[in-house]
């Protein structure tokens, strides 16, 4: 987890675009009725390497979502990517979700799942391998990709702890 606090970015001049991953409506019943409210799940990414994801609750969908996008900007992580890929291979567990993303080759595109994909096109990665291998909640989902994304290492600090040449890292 100290890597998630080492990627941290501030929102300041950044350009983000958002996506709405999720909507959920809830309702509570009260003495009086029911009362409805809204909760948005929301990606927000500068598809250069920065996102974050977040959570916002209110009565209006609207609201929600605006609500969502400003706890996100709150969230945001800096992404290793190279040559529009990650650097290797990872694997994230957050609640009953498990995901896998692997490196793929140039001209691969994103091949994700729903939410995950949102996520992994936000970061600004191009060509990755994704798969869902547990729960499909889209909640615990994003959570694990994010997990997953702030854990990857950067191959020129693999290479300068290993004492070898970034050519090694790769070719192994």
């Amino acid at each position: 987890m100290s890597n998630l606090i080492l990627n941290k970015v501030k929102a300041g001049d950044l350009e983000l675009k958002e996506k709405v991953v999720a909507i959920n409506r809830v309702v509570k019943t009260t003495k009086g009725g029911r009362a409805f409210s809204f909760s948005a799940l929301v990606v927000v990414g500068n598809e250069a390497g920065v996102v974050g994801h977040g959570l916002g609750k209110a009565k209006e969908v609207q609201e929600a979502i605006t609500k969502g996008i400003e706890d996100a900007k709150k969230n945001l992580i800096k992404v290793p990517i190279m040559h529009g890929t990650i650097p290797h291979e990872q694997l994230s567990k957050e609640g009953a979700a498990k995901v896998l993303i692997k490196p793929a080759a140039h001209g691969t595109g994103v091949i994700a799942g729903g939410s995950m994909r949102a996520v992994l096109e936000s970061a600004g990665i191009t060509d990755v391998l994704a798969k869902n291998l547990g729960s499909a909640n889209p909640h615990n989902v994003v959570k694990a990709t994010f997990k997953a994304l702030a854990t990857l290492r950067e191959p020129i600090a693999v290479a300068k702890t290993r004492n070898i040449s970034l050519k090694k890292v790769f070719n192994g």
